[in-house]
């Protein structure tokens, strides 16, 4: 290979989460193998959802760290239990807001594989001093607490639940990343505008707003839009209602009279400055 290619494999930690590159080294890694990584918080255990394949060296964050080996058996009993150890966590912590009147939600816990650490997550309107809460904790568990606010979108993926359309939460079953999305892009689907249509349960605009507006900015460079007057058939009219997709125009024409087209039928008219250019 050239010198610009590095090897890695693709791992994630959550259904859904965010994947990382490692080094696999040596290892005979498998598409779906479970193994132990090391990271920033220490050592982890994660599924290979990336089979190893050789990426340009720019689109990896260096240092690439390792694959220290593959997860056995004991590694998976080591993770059930420490979810049954976050469970317990959730509650104490929970008794330990309220017994603290803190203005928090608590949303999640998590133990790291190797627990060196317990991560607290938690959403509120604005900052809190957990300072209190952080002495409690460490004194109970006996290690290195952290809590961490999180946005109302991350605190979806976590708790998942069912969007609008009737399917388990885009962000809690497939998306890794939360990408941008504007009302810009409802717009230019021709949706409604009303927030309680184009919000997700988290409260912020749906994800799958950005999944077709590629297409739609696409379609819209040379499309006729509403306001624009043009020839069709039946006489000359200004469009009252365009639809992308089946390339079809609504055209109001003379006497009130309203007939729909193909878009293949009319022509714009053009002004006269425009039929110069």
């Amino acid at each position: 290979m050239g010198e610009n290619k590095v090897k890695v494999v693709g791992v994630r930690f959550k259904k859904a989460g965010k994947i990382y590159y490692f080094d696999p080294a040596e290892l005979e890694i498998k598409l779906h193998d479970k193994v132990i990584v090391e990271t920033a918080r220490g050592l982890e255990y994660g599924e290979v959802v990336v089979a190893p394949k050789w990426v340009d060296e720019e689109d990896v964050v260096s240092p690439l760290k390792n694959v220290v080996r593959l997860a056995t058996e004991e590694d998976s009993v080591q993770v059930e239990e420490n979810q049954k150890k976050e469970q317990e966590a959730f509650q104490i912590c929970l008794n330990k807001i309220a017994e603290h009147q803190l203005p928090m939600k608590l949303v999640d816990v998590e133990y790291t594989f190797d627990v060196s650490k317990i991560i607290f997550y938690f959403t509120a309107e604005g900052r809190v001093d957990f300072r209190e809460l952080v002495k409690d904790l460490a004194a109970i568990f006996k290690t290195r607490i952290e809590l961490r606010q999180i946005g109302v979108r991350d605190e979806a993926k976590m708790l998942g639940g069912l969007g609008s359309c009737g399917r388990v939460l885009c962000c809690a079953s497939f998306l890794g990343d939360f990408e941008p999305v504007s009302i810009r892009m409802a717009k230019e689907q021709n949706l409604s505008l009303n927030p309680s249509k184009i919000s997700g349960i988290c409260g912020r605009l749906m994800c799958c707003l950005k999944y077709e507006n590629d297409n739609y900015e696409e379609l819209r460079k040379n499309a006729i839009e509403v306001g624009e007057f043009v020839n069709t058939p039946l006489g000359p009219g200004k469009v009252i209602y365009a639809s992308l997709l089946r390339e079809k125009v609504t055209v109001e024409l003379e006497n009130d009279r309203i007939e729909e087209f193909n878009v293949s039928e009319v022509a714009r008219i053009l002004s006269k400055e425009e039929d110069k250019q």
